[in-house]
């Protein structure tokens, strides 16, 4: 996130309405629904945990316990059953 004056990218008449409500204050103005990117998409993080969520799964199915598991991957029982019953 970068700081931008107003003054350099509002309209003065836009300008003067937000003048309304905020005076010498910080504003965060969001990006639209459609241009949000999703957490860990563009790092590769959230392929990265489903990848390992599947592997809990199986590991699972195939015998391995809770608590094995979850000292495996270094989470929490809840976590680990989070993830297994997650449907």
């Amino acid at each position: 996130m970068r700081y931008v004056n107003a003054h350099e990218v509002l309209p003065e008449d836009l300008l003067m309405e937000v003048q309304k409500y905020v005076q010498g204050d910080l504003i965060y103005i969001p990006k639209s629904q459609k241009e949000r990117i999703q957490w860990g998409v563009v790092s590769g993080e959230r392929q990265r945990l489903q990848k390992r969520n599947e592997q809990i799964k199986k590991q699972y199915q195939n015998g391995t316990s809770l608590l094995e598991l979850a000292e495996q991957y270094h989470l929490s029982m809840e976590t680990i059953k989070k993830i297994i019953y997650k449907k």
